[in-house]
């Protein structure tokens, strides 16, 4: 019997923070997690030595709960969002949460917070943030021996506000990641030094900043918290790598879309700054994002323009509209992309 939503105005939701009913957490000590369970809680209470708090041992991930035109919810490829973060735990020398058991533990938290998950028709979705911190009594510079993982959502509306509308994006003078540093991890640091180049590209009117590779700053590497696609004149859909990229779900996923349901040439490589005239289309993608199209970016005194500043050129829609018809459950999915949540 499914739950009455709660009483919100589903179609104008913000990407801010809001407490729902039931979190997950679990707790490591002695070598070891705990079954972890579902409670009310909504703070976390620590020891002032965790790890978390002075060496920034601490991790996270950002997915997302999605209701069905039936009235169904599913989730958007979960495991793989478990196989990053344990990624991301093996580089900060903290424990894995198991792959199943972290699926196993967004399925519960996702069902006891149903009541929240918005409508299909809204648009909106219910997004999950699984994160986990070093804790305990700690001094030095080691791992933690204790730590905490944890499960909370809350349901949001686009990340960009206007939703799939081109938005402009400037090029930053600071490095968002360090070369052969944490850049492929999903950790606070990262977001922390991304803080204020952030403001300074919000301050002149830009959504958010273009970073370039560290080592020779002549190479688009992401955009704000979300990675960067192009499509050329020829229709490749282009993507950079780089060891300093964290691995975007959803743009691996748009990398196999444009290939198998748009029969696109696909490359994953170096995007160059002075290059831009090869795309006609470009965007930032992720988690929260889903697409949002780039209109220009400003590099200096030069401003490139790519399909329009006000049109989303028509790639990038039938990319968008593919994917987010798989993740609404409208479109047939690849082979275990989706999973439901049982009634």
């Amino acid at each position: 019997m499914k739950k009455t939503l709660q009483n919100l105005d589903w179609s104008n939701l913000g990407f801010t923070y809001m407490d729902t009913d039931y979190r997950f957490i679990s707790y490591w000590k002695d070598g070891q997690w705990d079954t972890g369970s579902l409670d009310s809680g909504n703070t976390v209470t620590i020891n002032q030595g965790s790890t978390a708090l002075h060496y920034g041992q601490q991790v996270f991930e950002g997915m997302k709960a999605y209701r069905t035109k039936e009235g169904d919810i599913q989730l958007f490829r979960p495991e793989e969002n478990a196989k990053r973060m344990a990624k991301s735990c093996q580089r900060l020398m903290m424990p894995d949460y198991p792959v199943d058991q972290f699926v196993e533990a967004v399925k519960a938290v996702v069902k006891a917070n149903e009541s929240w998950v918005p409508p299909y028709e809204s648009g909106s979705t219910l997004y999950i943030r699984p994160y986990m911190i070093g804790v305990g009594e700690n001094i030095g510079v080691k791992p933690a021996a204790e730590y905490i993982f944890s499960i909370f959502v809350m349901p949001v509306g686009p990340y960009f506000k206007g939703g799939l509308t081109p938005t402009n994006f400037i090029v930053s003078d600071y490095d968002r990641a360090a070369p052969h540093g944490t850049g492929a991890a999903k950790v606070g640091g990262n977001y922390a030094s991304s803080l204020m180049p952030g403001h300074l590209a919000h301050q002149r009117q830009f959504s958010d900043c273009i970073y370039l590779d560290p080592a020779t700053h002549t190479k688009i590497e992401e955009v704000g918290s979300a990675n960067f696609f192009a499509i050329t004149h020829d229709d490749v859909f282009v993507t950079p790598y780089s060891p300093s990229i964290l691995p975007s779900i959803t743009k691996y996923s748009l990398l196999y879309l444009a290939e198998h349901h748009l029969g696109m040439k696909v490359s994953e490589g170096d995007v160059y700054l002075d290059q831009l005239g090869m795309f006609k289309e470009a965007g930032a993608c992720g988690t929260a994002a889903v697409i949002s199209p780039i209109g220009g970016i400003q590099n200096g005194e030069d401003f490139h323009v790519f399909y329009s500043e006000t049109e989303v050129g028509p790639v990038t829609y039938e990319l968008y509209r593919t994917l987010t018809a798989i993740q609404f459950g409208d479109l047939e999915a690849p082979e275990g992309w989706i999973v439901k949540i049982k009634d």
